[in-house]
């Protein structure tokens, strides 16, 4: 099934946002971090992920999701918690480190977290399917409505908590959707040389559960299969895996060299980077003017700046906060 006209619109419009939030932070991330590269120092300390390249995923998938569906996602988080409508702003000054932030400045742009609609992240490989598994089987005991997706990356397929969280999704037949976002590096890793099957939608078959793979990070795709697998797991059929081809744009984390790319590899990727393709075929399809794609990206540029206003502006954290909602042992 093709995304709707509204949803079409949609998923460009938090594409744009997506890739606008990325471009700034990784302006602002610089700040205090020349002529001598140290990510400890300046305006937003720390490693720093970003999801350049990405975005056809979490849109694709999202836009199937509402506030009661949960979804947990990987280091690599803002494209899927801008889709999932994590508070802009909140997150933006959970970024920067802020007491305005969704956690209050604790955890950072890897560990992001809103309860309002059912989002968080983490740093740890893989450690996301656990907890979702979880929470949809929650949801099933209590006969409340809601799917569980878990985002990873294709280098947590070899991971332990992969196969356990899929082979008990598939025992206890939750509504769960596990969605691997294979860009073809485990930071530097190949997958061909990391991973025994070329594509790990094949190993659904070892859980008896559906696998699917999309080729070409194509947001209309992505949309369709993710909808099936979603709609399933509704109905009460149980979990599905699905495996996208995507690419990121940018290094594995901000200051990365990206030695382990073969030659003119990004370069290729950048002609085919889905925001420019997918603005050409809303064009081509007549379902958008150039002026309503101007007007959308000219308000996805002013709603960052105005989340990077609100965290510029924001207080720091407190120091006696700082063993607040932490657990201690009297």
């Amino acid at each position: 099934m093709q995304p709707s006209l509204e949803q079409k619109l949609w998923m460009y419009e938090t594409m744009v946002l997506s890739r606008r939030c990325e471009e700034q932070i990784a302006k602002i991330y610089m700040e205090g971090k020349t002529p001598v590269f140290n990510m400890a120092n300046g305006t937003i300390p720390g490693e720093m992920h970003l999801s350049d390249g990405q975005e056809p995923v979490a849109v694709g998938v999202c836009a199937h999701l509402d506030a009661e569906d949960i979804v947990t996602a990987t280091h690599r988080p803002h494209h899927q918690a801008i889709a999932k409508g994590v508070d802009l702003d909140r997150m933006m000054a959970e970024i920067f480190g802020k007491a305005t932030g969704l956690s209050g400045g604790r955890g950072g742009h890897m560990h992001l977290f809103d309860p309002a609609v059912n989002f968080a992240c983490s740093g740890i490989i893989g450690q996301g399917l656990g907890p979702a598994v979880g929470a949809a089987l929650s949801r099933k005991m209590q006969g409340k409505p809601g799917v569980a997706v878990a985002f990873i990356g294709e280098g947590a397929t070899n991971q332990g908590a992969f196969h356990e969280a899929l082979n008990l999704a598939a025992v206890w037949n939750v509504p769960f959707v596990c969605v691997v976002e294979d860009n073809a590096w485990g930071i530097s890793v190949s997958k061909a040389a990391s991973t025994s099957v070329p594509r790990n939608d094949v190993r659904a078959a070892s859980y008896g559960i559906p696998g699917h793979y999309v080729e070409g990070n194509d947001p209309y795709r992505i949309h369709e299969v993710a909808g099936e697998a979603i709609a399933r797991a509704r109905a009460g059929k149980g979990p599905s895996l699905i495996e996208v081809e995507t690419f990121r744009l940018a290094g594995h984390f901000m200051g990365d060299a990206e030695g382990y790319r073969p030659e003119g590899e990004k370069d290729a990727l950048f002609e085919i980077d889905p925001i420019p393709r997918m603005r050409q075929r809303l064009l081509d399809d007549g379902d958008a003017s150039d002026e309503q794609l101007s007007n959308i990206e000219k308000k996805a540029e002013e709603r960052i700046e105005q989340a990077i206003r609100f965290a510029r502006e924001s207080d720091e954290p407190r120091p006696e906060d700082a063993l607040t909602a932490v657990f201690a042992q009297a």
